[in-house]
C-alpha cells in the first residue's frame, strides 16, 4: 500500500509539473515575446519585414524573388535577383543549395528517348549557361574558364592505350556537348575530339576540364551565376548591379547615371564596417525605380 501512495504522489508531482511548465513555456513565455516583438522598431522585423507597394504587400526585404515573366525569363526593366535553387526558385518552404560541389563537372546528357528528359546538369554546366545567359541579356562576354562558348563546362574524357592513363591517346569525347553539337576543341593531343552520345558510359576516360582562354576576371561576377547556401538571397553585390545598370536605362528611357544614383543609394555596405560584403537589396531597389521612372512598354 505504501508503495502505491508513494507512487501516486511522484505521478501527482509530475503532472503538477508538467502543468506548470505547459503554462509558462507553452502560453505565458510566446505571448510575452509576440508582445515584446511589436513594439516600435521591432514590428516589422517580426512581422517578417514585409514590402508593400500602394498598400499591397509585394514582397519582403528578407527573401529574394524572380523578376521574371510567366515563361522565366528576365523582365528587362528590372534589376536581376541571383539564382536560386529553393525548390523552383526562392521557394521559402525548400530553403537550401543544390548540394553540388566542385567536383559536380560531368553532365548527364538528356535521353532523346524520354519525352521532355532535361537531363542532369552538373554545377560547372549550370555555372557555364548562366554566365552565357547575363553576358547575352547585359551586352558583355559571358566568356568564363573551363566553359565551353556553347555555355557547358569544358570537360573531356580521354582514353589511353594503357592502364593507368598510360600510353598513348586513343579517343577523346567532350562529354558535356551531346552530338550532333560541334565539340569546343577540335583535337586533344593530336586526336580528333568526338562530341558525347546519350547513355554512353565515360567512366573509363581520364576526366579532364580545360580551362580555355577566358580572363581570371570575367565580366559577369559569381554571385550572377552561383545560387546562396538558402536560395533565398534578397541581395546581389554591388557588381552585378553596376553590370545591369545600363539595361535598365536604356529600357527604362532614363540616363545611366540616375540609375547608378539609385544603386548606390540603396547600397549598404559591410555590417559594423567588417562583417559579410556590401551589398543591394533587389526588391527595394526595383521598387524605388518604379515609383522614380515608372516603365512603359513600347
Amino acid at each position: 500500500m505504501r508503495a502505491i501512495v508513494n507512487y501516486l504522489r511522484t505521478a501527482s508531482a509530475a503532472l503538477r509539473m508538467l502543468i506548470v511548465l505547459t503554462i509558462i513555456t507553452g502560453v505565458l513565455y510566446p505571448l510575452a515575446i509576440t508582445a515584446i516583438a511589436q513594439l516600435p522598431g521591432l514590428r516589422a522585423r517580426a512581422d517578417g519585414s514585409l514590402v508593400d507597394q500602394h498598400g499591397r504587400v509585394v514582397g519582403s526585404g528578407l527573401l529574394g524573388q524572380s523578376f521574371t515573366d510567366a515563361k522565366g525569363n528576365p523582365l528587362v526593366q528590372y534589376f536581376q535577383s541571383r539564382p536560386s535553387a529553393a525548390g523552383a526558385g526562392y521557394d521559402p518552404t525548400a530553403s537550401g543549395a543544390s548540394n553540388l560541389g566542385p567536383e559536380s563537372i560531368v553532365d548527364t546528357l538528356p535521353d532523346p528517348k524520354v519525352k521532355d528528359d532535361p537531363g542532369r546538369p552538373s554545377l560547372l554546366t549550370q555555372v557555364c549557361a548562366r554566365s552565357r545567359a547575363v553576358g547575352r541579356l547585359e551586352g558583355v562576354s559571358g566568356a568564363r574558364p573551363f566553359c565551353t562558348p556553347d555555355g557547358v563546362g569544358a570537360v573531356l574524357a580521354v582514353f589511353w592505350s594503357g592502364p593507368g592513363y598510360r600510353g598513348h591517346v586513343v579517343r577523346v569525347v567532350s562529354v558535356n556537348q551531346a552530338c550532333p553539337a560541334t565539340p569546343f576543341l577540335a583535337t586533344y593531343r593530336g586526336v580528333a575530339v568526338a562530341c558525347a552520345r546519350p547513355g554512353q558510359d565515360y567512366a573509363e576516360g581520364q576526366i579532364v576540364p580545360v580551362r580555355g582562354d577566358a580572363p581570371s576576371h570575367p565580366a559577369v561576377p559569381a554571385d550572377a551565376v552561383t545560387a546562396s547556401g538558402s536560395g533565398l538571397d534578397p541581395e546581389i553585390s554591388p557588381a552585378y548591379a553596376r553590370l545591369q545598370e545600363a539595361r535598365v536605362a536604356r529600357v527604362r528611357g532614363i540616363p545611366l547615371a540616375r540609375v547608378t544614383a539609385l544603386v548606390e543609394k540603396y547600397e549598404k555596405g559591410r555590417d559594423l564596417g567588417l562583417l559579410g560584403e556590401a551589398r543591394v537589396n533587389v526588391l527595394r531597389l526595383n521598387l524605388a525605380l518604379d515609383r522614380q521612372y515608372p516603365y512603359r512598354a513600347n
